[in-house]
Order: C-alpha cells, then structure tokens, then sequence
C-alpha cells in the first residue's frame, strides 16, 4: 500500500490519518483532535478539536468540533502520545479563568516584537516585512 502513495510531503501524512494530532497554527494557536484527512496541499480535517490555552503551570480547553486547516497555516503538526498524554504535569482550569491571563501574554508578546522589529528597523538598515500573523 504505502509503494502506491508517491514520496510527497502530504504522501507522508498517510500514517498519521485516524490518530490524535497536535497543530500549532501561524497565530499561535495549538489544536488537538483526530486526524481524518488531508490533500495535497496539507489541508487538514481534524475532528474532535479541542483548542489548548496555557500558562505556567495550567492549561485551559475549549472544544472546537470538526475543524478544516488550510495547510498555509500549519507551523508544526505531531502525533499525541496517548500513552504518555497524561502524565504531563499540567493542571487544567476554566478557560473563563485562564483567558486574561493568555489574552496578556499575547499582547504583551506582540508589544515585544514591535519593538525589536522598530530597533532592527532604525538601527541596523533591516526592512519592515511580514504582516499580521506571519511570525513564523
């Protein structure tokens, strides 16, 4: 079976249909969910999502459902360990809770990168590329 599927970047996604999936998004957003398809582009169809916000020690989900990712999106895409998926020393909290907290260091992130991007700019000649969400 796997000699019939050309040696591509998406061919190699084969192993990974029906299995518990990480994607961590251009935005910085990291989903978690079954992967039930994908093309040649790398658009994935993941099923059971889940949208994982952390801090320090805690973490937060919100359930997403089924959820189409156009694959230019796509910084990282691993398989889950359900094995080991539980013994990570996370605590999990209300999403409600731990939404101040992560909505903070988003724009405290972005502050930052302003600023480096301003002194690379004025100081050392470097131009101003990219736009909103292309950090990767």
């Amino acid at each position: 079976m796997d000699s019939l599927i050309p040696f591509t970047t998406s061919g190699s996604l084969v192993d990974c249909v029906d299995r518990k999936m990480l994607v961590v998004l251009r935005d910085g957003r990291k989903l978690q969910g079954v992967l039930r398809s994908y093309d040649q582009f790398a658009n994935l169809v993941l099923e059971d999502t889940v949208e994982r916000i952390y801090h320090q020690d805690v973490f937060a989900e919100m359930k997403r459902g089924l959820y189409l990712i156009r694959g230019e999106n796509v910084v990282l895409l691993g398989e889950i360990d359900l094995d080991q998926e539980d013994d990570v020393p996370l605590r999990q909290v209300d999403w409600e809770t731990l939404e101040p907290y992560h909505l903070k260091e988003i724009a405290d992130k972005k502050q930052r990168d302003e600023l480096k991007a301003s002194i690379l700019f004025e100081k050392r000649g470097f131009c101003k590329e990219g736009g909103e969400g292309d950090g990767y």
